[in-house]
């Protein structure tokens, strides 16, 4: 998806009772026995404290962090929102970690963004350390390693001196190579990337990730014997750690219980080999997860830190790097905390959250924005369908939630229209038409929107754009037809562009003519009338289709808009297809009227 993609999440409110309606089911379905205890006409009301959620974690269900907090550095006090949550797991060598989770599928946490597989805190040998332990004739390091991996590098071989070994591989050596080479695997090998992100492990941790698992006791300490025999049989016996172990994060419901209450698919992970040479690898340890502020998503977040019932603002536009928000009355004393919220949820994507005052009054059609969190500068790169488009919020107007509509609008045009954008902006419907469309004329009264107009013009490599065309029934190297398609940008008032584009003779008729500027594009309509005349049409030309766009409050909005239309026209027999763009307000929908141009407006006599 494009960049400028808007991101739309639905206002959340806070707590209040959920009501569950039971419908009839279907005559040939047997009715589940918890159903039957309703009617098909009952509704059971269910208060949100009643529900036992425990597939999901919540700020509500943990306790807070008891660790010493420090000192916030701006509005959010983010140490405040640890919480610690008591779970038990499974602790199991590392190798056989994979077909043990597969085998526990149902039994584990699953909870969203945190791993059921988690690392035993320095239980992992480190590489240099292990490479140091494994240089022969240490002594000691042999014995580590024995203790680490069972054996020894050398072991069961005969122990040479480095003369006798450097004879041993000159005898073994032939085409291929030293045949018995140790160390010839490990070399011929390409190197390793390094780890994805070998900080995982930190980025996961600490202040600055999102989780933390500590093993905080055995599940052995919970039996009263202090052995597990009694509960798994007299065969079992907890195996002698042979190398890195995990854990496997066990459902929240297993959290401080017994042996015996826990399900028999992980007491038979426990029991494991049930034989002296294979004794059980795998013991029940209970663990305390810490999840910290960037585990939280931001509609938890704002419900933590705004009062109680209050809306919770989770819905913002996107364009390029910057988050446009549109805070009402009530949340102006908490803008810069919900500023900041915004910000810390959508890095690094996103690096300006700014606030809309007020509504856009002036005729440049630019918005007057405070910068609530991140950096101040509102000049960004907005990609739409692949184009890129230089913008300064600040100076021009912008919107990416009529990205859909400018694709649909886009998508009736064919390669032989003409179009002409009386509000142009900076181009996102012009360019964008330029690539199928043979020519554009783009118009905007803002300076500022004109001269990005043309750097994105530029920008796009479209201010020479050659157009190849195969004629047809010709020979091959005669087939050659070249013709420029560009884009003529110009700086003038609505009513003035459109009468100099239809006044005089052009090289193109224009077919399409589209006027994006909802408040006030159905007054620009009467400077169609009279604006043709019959000796500037050319032979086989059509009147132009009218694409207006504007808003209505109304309760039959397209009625509305229609009527508007007609009565600036004065012309009621015009027809007018209507097309609900989208809703920008509670009963407020914006709404796009394409029509082609009566010949009785545009040829009336002026008066």
């Amino acid at each position: 998806m494009a960049a400028a993609a808007t991101a739309t999440l639905a206002l959340g409110l806070r707590s209040k009772p959920l009501s569950l309606s039971f419908p009839s089911p279907n005559k040939i379905l047997r009715r589940p026995h918890l159903l039957r205890l309703f009617s098909s006409s009952q509704t059971l009301t269910l208060d949100r404290d009643d529900l036992d959620l425990n597939y999901v974690p919540s700020l509500a269900k943990g306790r807070e962090s008891p660790r010493e907090r420090a000192e916030p550095l701006d509005l959010i006090d983010r140490d405040g929102f640890a919480r610690v949550f008591d779970v038990a797991a499974l602790r199991v060598p590392a190798e056989d970690c994979a077909a043990l989770e597969g085998r526990l599928r149902g039994h584990l946490l699953n909870w969203p963004r945190v791993r059921n597989v988690s690392r035993v805190p320095g239980d992992d040998v480190d590489p240099e350390m292990e490479r140091i332990l494994s240089v022969r004739n240490t002594g000691g390091g042999d014995s580590l390693s024995r203790r680490m991996y069972g054996r020894a590098d050398g072991d069961g071989e005969e122990s040479l001196s480095p003369v006798l070994y450097r004879e041993k591989l000159v005898k073994s050596f032939n085409s291929r190579g030293f045949l018995k080479f140790r160390n010839l695997a490990k070399i011929s090998r390409p190197k390793k990337k390094k780890e994805r992100k070998e900080r995982e492990g930190i980025e996961r941790g600490g202040k600055r990730g999102f989780a933390v698992v500590e093993v905080v006791g055995d599940g052995e300490e919970m039996d009263d014997d202090g052995d597990l025999k009694g509960l798994l049989g007299d065969d079992y016996k907890v195996g002698y750690w042979r190398g890195p172990t995990r854990l496997l994060l066990l459902d929240e419901r297993y959290a401080r219980r017994g042996v015996e209450e826990l399900p028999e698919a992980v007491k038979a992970v426990l029991k494991g080999g049930t034989s002296e040479s294979n004794p059980s690898n795998s013991t029940l340890v209970q663990c305390q997860l810490t999840l910290y502020y960037n585990y939280w998503q931001m509609n938890e977040i704002l419900e933590t830190l705004l009062p109680n019932g209050m809306t919770i603002p989770s819905s913002f536009e996107v364009i390029g790097h910057i988050a446009h928000l549109n805070l009402g009355e009530e949340h102006q004393p908490y803008k810069k905390l919900i500023g900041q919220v915004v910000l810390d949820k959508n890095k690094p994507k996103i690096q300006t959250v700014v606030n809309k005052i007020d509504s856009i009054r002036n005729d440049y059609r630019t918005m007057e924005l405070e910068v609530l969190a991140g950096n101040h500068s509102l000049v960004t790169v907005v990609i739409e369908n692949n184009i890129r488009f230089h913008v300064d919020l600040a100076n021009v107007y912008w919107n990416s939630r009529l990205a859909t509509e400018r694709q649909r609008l886009i998508s009736s045009f064919s390669i032989d229209d003409v179009i002409c954008d009386v509000f142009s902006g900076v181009g996102p419907l012009a360019i964008s038409a330029a690539k199928k469309v043979k020519h554009v004329y783009a118009n905007d009264l803002n300076p500022n929107a004109v001269e990005y107009l043309e750097r994105n013009i530029v920008s796009n490599r479209l201010d020479r754009k050659i157009e190849y065309l195969d004629l047809m029934n010709t020979e091959v190297n005669k087939t050659h037809d070249y013709h420029l398609t560009s884009i003529k940008v110009f700086n003038m008032d609505g009513r003035r562009f459109i009468d100099a584009m239809f006044s005089s003779p052009r090289p193109h008729s224009i077919t399409q003519v589209v006027m994006n500027l909802p408040n006030d594009a159905v007054k620009f309509l009467d400077a169609f009338r009279g604006v043709l005349k019959k000796k500037h049409m050319a032979k086989g030309s059509r009147l132009p289709k009218v694409h207006v766009y504007g808003f209505s409050k109304s309760k039959n909005p397209e009625f509305d808009f229609h009527e508007r239309i007609r009565t600036v026209l004065c012309e009621s027999m015009v027809e007018v297809e209507m097309h609900r763009v989208r809703l920008v307000a509670p009963g407020k929908w914006m709404l796009c009227g394409s029509f082609v141009l009566p010949e009785s407006v545009a040829f009336v006599k002026q008066t």
